[in-house]
């Protein structure tokens, strides 16, 4: 196990993060970002209606808080996401994308 030192111990007040909106190509995202170096952490809420306008190719690590997600791969598989679940997916492993018709929140690692 190796633990990097330059990374020091970091409490997040998540009600303090800005918001970021990102549209879909239906509903929306809000996005609350955190950096720390080359590590993105990030609370995301998808509207109900809401499904990407891309294909993704970052490796994520997905915690579902709440609600249900969909991601479709683009080799035709779908998973749903329920709240309780994680999924997690490498760099240029799997092109995927999300949609959900009732909404989710999120905890993302990338």
């Amino acid at each position: 196990m190796t633990i990097d030192p330059s990374i020091p111990f970091t409490l997040i007040d998540w009600e303090t993060v800005p918001a970021e909106r990102h549209n879909g190509e239906t509903g929306h995202a809000e996005w609350k970002v955190l950096r720390i170096g080359d590590i993105r952490v990030r609370r995301v809420e998808y509207s109900s209606g809401y499904r990407a306008d891309h294909w993704c190719d970052k490796g994520h690590v997905i915690f579902c808080i709440d609600g249900e997600m969909t991601t479709e791969l683009k080799d035709g598989r779908t998973f749903i996401l329920k709240k309780g679940m994680s999924y997690h997916v490498g760099d240029n492993a799997d092109s995927h994308r999300s949609a959900t018709i009732t909404g989710a929140s999120l905890f993302i690692v990338d």
